[in-house]
């Protein structure tokens, strides 16, 4: 898939990585695209600076969202990207595939109105007064374009398949590249600006501003935990992923989907590469998922004391500052066994 491949190249020490891709030939040795996206590649060698960028902040968002969970997106041995956990359609899955498509366009569309590109700028179509009294001017996010070069970039693996016999997980795919975009598209924020006389605000005018990647990632942490599990139905040629259970409400164009049921990480596992939660640190105070009951999957954990520094004694000085001393404390951290 596009993130285990672009972050594959581009952070594992491959002969040529996504950041240096200077000439079109560079786009072929990039072991995994599709010819479309090799394609895509070589008509866009200046975005693709920006793909890498989208696939290390991905990578990194799911670490964060998921960094006291079973499942916490490390890789492997420095091997493949998440191990093999991403083979089947699982939330995990899910979550990964809207992630990337999300890290791209997000990436993308920085670039573009920061000017680090040629092709595109901001978006001017944002013009006139609103009906709340301001004036929509200044360097509006170019998110038109940034989900557009997601869209043909991140999903060109999945489209053809999606066509065939074992399109069910081609859909999915598809449909959780098109959930992490449409994240960012609902959620552009209106940034304002003041002018007048002695700092009055005699006029205002305001631009669409991109979400930070923080919110965009929480967003699909909480639709992960609401996924909905569906099937493949056909009707004619044409086939669709619908609820597995009829009673389920249909899910909507920024809800993600899933097919298989994931495992539980628990233990190591060499089929899927996972490492299993064995040594993670736990909350035992927690009932959430960072507590030790269910991080540790019922076998329990072990305490041990360390020494840790923290700022302490803090004074503060007219004016303007604090300042504090170091001091090294003794505390319990709980570890899985």
């Amino acid at each position: 898939m596009f993130l285990e491949v672009i972050l594959e190249v581009a952070l594992l020490h491959s002969a040529t990585s996504v950041a240096s891709i200077e000439k079109q030939d560079h786009c072929e040795n990039l072991v995994g695209l599709t010819k479309r996206q090799i394609k895509i590649c070589k008509k866009n060698l200046e975005v693709m600076e920006s793909v890498r960028a989208g696939a290390q902040i991905s990578l990194s968002e799911c670490q964060w969202q998921f960094k006291t969970r079973r499942w916490n997106c490390s890789t492997v041995n420095g091997t493949r990207i998440f191990g093999k956990v991403l083979s089947d359609g699982t939330r995990e899955a899910a979550f990964v595939h809207a992630i990337s498509a999300a890290g791209v366009a997000h990436s993308v569309t920085r670039a573009c109105s920061s000017g680090a590109l040629g092709r595109c700028g901001c978006d001017r179509t944002v013009r006139g007064f609103s009906p709340d009294g301001f004036q929509w001017s200044g360097c509006s996010d170019n998110v038109a374009y940034g989900t557009a070069f997601s869209k043909s970039f991140v999903d060109a693996r999945d489209l053809r398949a999606a066509r065939g016999r074992s399109s069910a997980r081609a859909l999915m795919n598809l449909h959780n590249n098109e959930a992490g975009r449409k994240v960012i598209e609902y959620n552009m924020r209106v940034e304002c600006k003041c002018h007048g006389v002695s700092g009055s605000c005699e006029t205002k005018t305001c631009w669409r501003a991109l979400p930070k990647f923080r919110n965009v990632g929480t967003i699909l942490r909480e639709k992960f935990d609401s996924a909905t599990e569906v099937q493949p139905r056909t009707s004619g040629k044409r086939s669709q992923l619908v609820p597995l259970n009829h009673y389920f409400r249909y899910h909507s164009d920024t809800d993600l989907v899933y097919l298989d049921s994931s495992p539980d990480f628990c233990e190591q596992d060499s089929q899927i590469e996972t490492p299993g939660t064995h040594g993670r640190q736990c909350n035992k105070t927690s009932r959430a998922v960072d507590g030790c009951d269910l991080l540790c999957c019922g076998r329990g954990y072990h305490t041990v004391t360390e020494k840790v520094k923290e700022r302490c004694d803090c004074k503060f000085y007219w004016c303007c500052f604090v300042k504090c001393k170091e001091c090294e404390i003794e505390v319990e951290v709980n570890y899985c066994l």
